[in-house]
């Protein structure tokens, strides 16, 4: 008997598994393709709604910022410092520019889709790659992708999916090495995002699955520590979430009946989300749960059946089963047994289930690959072309629905033509038509914010310093102080309630208010600034100054109170220190002819008239009506020796103040 030559077959193996590495790559290039343009409006879009709470803030930029985000709670929008850790780097390299953020969302997100083909491929499981572009382009990932505050979705799911790889190569080989690679992959997974705490229970899924059993010393044992981890972590995030976010209060206050009625309306409405994504809206309206209405217990009733069913059918086959139990058993967190601060607008949203849609669609690809393996030629043709058709569908819807998220007036008004009775979307659109000026056609919608919220300080508030914005600041004090009778120490309220006061001159009643904003949030720049004005113009110039001096030290880039500062120095007789106040502020505001004009008198009164002059021209370059601006150039051009020039401009400075003012339509 001759031996079998080991060189050719050598070759041969080495060839093939070089073929099926390219195959690899070829389908992972495919997947990432398809991603980047079904998600490229996104990445054109700007910031929406809270991103900028996430996106690294200035006092966090440092490297004591960083050891912030890891050592101070409360430091961060939430505890997850491997994210807010990702933030701060991206930060560094692309600063406030949202196409960055926007960017590496979306790579995350067709790495996951890879990581989840390569771990079906792991599995033996069919249609692995069918697997991963449906999850690539199912629409309802679009929140998840497109919101830049949801990176710590596509991120944690990247680790997650990263850690689930190489602990199923960790229970093949039984190596330390992968073991510990997989628990430190998913620590970071934790520390990105809580919810990833379900991974030890979706392991157990998986070897339950493969092998219909579980082993103590195989399967148990080397998960204890990551189910400890992650119930402690998943713990501590919900007293954060309750004590640090605010979880907590009436809008939380469900019997475990009610949560239970929750749950079962929750899991099927993402099963419904997942098989029609039709209609998906950034807040869903908040339904009303009422366990002694019956209909509402068909949804958990429902549920128990479909689990009973799966049940008796698992001796035939058990994924169906796994895939119920890993959606069901990811969504848990966020079914409303635990309190989730978004459950103030809404109990659903359709970025919880961008990790548990992994398993019905894992499902459905593999069933779909099974069947088409089992069919004639012409069929499994038929077959993969309906499949194409699908995912073009799901590429369009995706495309569609990142439009939602190109700016922040589009995000708003969008989510309410879906949900018109969404609060929170009234009253931050009001909030942004406010700060583009629109103050008048923000009222309707804090007027509907502060019907749906009665209760709710922040809609009061915000309708408050509207009224007094639209130059109404009689009404606007009736719903200031009715924000501040819900909330007593509210600086924001106490604040805009001394505005009104000052609009309506009572200066006296105005800065007690301010007063009062500063004990409840010590170092409130604005409040700071607006104090210092009335003091100024009450004559205290010592006084103001040292509050505009404050306000810069919390807010050094506050032109405002640079100005302001000047201006109490000026009155001071201080000009030689006022002059490097006023050049701050029209570094951060050229355009200002006020300021050129106020440097300019300083310039002058300290002999610097060639300066002078030149801040005056350009005080008049920017209001060529401006008579007094006129009368002081013509004044510093004559010391200057240019009587000429002075002559003139004197001519054109009377020839204004005796001009009939401009008539008004």
């Amino acid at each position: 008997m001759s031996a079998i030559p080991l060189a050719p077959a050598v070759r041969a193996f080495r060839r093939s598994a070089g073929l099926v590495q390219a195959a690899i790559i070829g389908r992972a290039a495919l997947v990432f393709a398809a991603v980047m343009l079904a998600y490229l409006p996104a990445i054109r879009a700007g910031f929406i709604w809270n991103d900028r709470d996430y996106v690294t803030k200035p006092e966090l930029q440092s490297v004591a910022g960083l050891g912030r985000i890891w050592f101070e709670l409360g430091a961060t929008e939430q505890y997850y410092p491997v994210l807010h850790t990702a933030f701060w780097l991206e930060h560094r390299l692309w600063g406030d520019a949202a196409v960055g953020y926007h960017l590496l969302n979306v790579l995350l997100h067709a790495t996951s889709a890879c990581l989840l083909a390569l771990i079906l491929r792991r599995l033996a499981m069919p249609g692995a790659w069918l697997a991963a572009f449906l999850f690539a382009l199912h629409p309802v990932c679009v929140e998840s992708v497109a919101w830049i505050a949801e990176q710590k979705n596509t991120l944690a799911t990247a680790l997650y999916l990263a850690s689930l790889l190489v602990y199923l190569d960790f229970d093949r080989h039984r190596a330390r090495s992968s073991y510990l690679l997989a628990s430190g992959l998913f620590l970071l997974a934790l520390l990105s995002k809580s919810v990833t705490a379900t991974l030890p229970a979706a392991l157990l899924v998986i070897f339950w699955w493969q092998r219909g059993r579980f082993a103590w010393r195989r399967d148990l044992r080397p998960l204890l520590p990551w189910l400890a981890a992650g119930a402690a972590f998943g713990l501590f995030s919900g007293w954060v979430e309750r004590t640090y976010i605010g979880a907590r209060g009436a809008d939380f206050a469900l019997t475990l009946v009610e949560r239970t009625v929750l749950a079962g309306r929750a899991f099927w409405f993402y099963l419904a989300k997942l098989v029609w994504p039709a209609d998906l809206i950034f807040i869903y309206p908040r339904w009303r749960v009422d366990a002694t209405e019956p209909w509402q217990w068909l949804f958990p009733l429902g549920g128990a059946a479909l689990l009973a069913g799966l049940w008796v059918l698992r001796r035939r086959i058990r994924a169906p089963l796994a895939a119920l139990l890993f959606f069901g058993g990811s969504l848990f967190p966020v079914l409303g047994f635990f309190n989730v601060y978004a459950f103030v607008f809404s109990f659903v949203a359709d970025h919880w289930q961008y990790q548990p849609s992994l398993g019905p669609i894992v499902l459905a690809a593999a069933g779909a690959a099974w069947w088409m393996e089992r069919q004639a030629l012409p069929a499994r043709r038929t077959g993969g072309a309906l499949a194409a058709v699908l995912l073009a569908v799901l590429g369009v819807l995706t495309w569609r629905q990142c439009g939602l998220y190109r700016d922040m007036e589009t995000f708003y008004r969008r989510t309410l033509a879906a949900n018109p009775a969404c609060w929170m979307a009234h009253n931050n659109l009001a909030i942004l038509l406010i700060e583009s000026g629109r103050s008048r056609e923000a009222l309707p919608h804090l007027e509907q914010a502060a019907r749906a919220r009665p209760d709710d300080p922040e809609p009061q508030n915000n309708l408050g310093n509207a009224l007094t914005q639209a130059g109404r600041p009689q009404e606007a004090v009736a719903h200031l102080e009715r924000a501040l009778e819900l909330a007593p120490h509210y600086a924001e309220a106490e604040f805009n309630l001394g505005r009104a006061l000052a609009g309506l001159g009572r200066p006296g009643d105005a800065m007690a208010h301010y007063e009062q904003a500063l004990r409840d949030r010590p170092g409130y720049a604005e409040a700071e600034n607006n104090l210092g004005n009335l003091l100024l113009a009450a004559g205290r110039a010592p006084e103001a100054a040292a509050h505009f001096a404050t306000a810069l030290r919390s807010d050094p880039k506050m032109g405002e109170a640079e100005y302001n500062l000047a201006l109490a120095l000026t009155a001071m007789s201080r000009t030689q220190a006022a002059v490097p106040h006023y050049e701050a502020a029209l570094r951060g505001n050229p355009a200002n002819a006020e300021i050129h004009y106020h440097l300019a008198i300083a310039l002058t009164n300290l002999q610097r008239t060639d300066e002078a002059i030149a801040q005056f021209q350009e005080a008049i370059r920017l209001r060529p009506d401006w008579a007094d601006a006129h009368l002081k150039l013509a004044l510093a051009l004559w010391q200057a020796g240019k009587q000429q020039a002075a002559a003139a401009e004197h001519e054109a400075g009377l020839r204004l103040k005796s001009a009939p003012p401009a008539a008004h339509p």
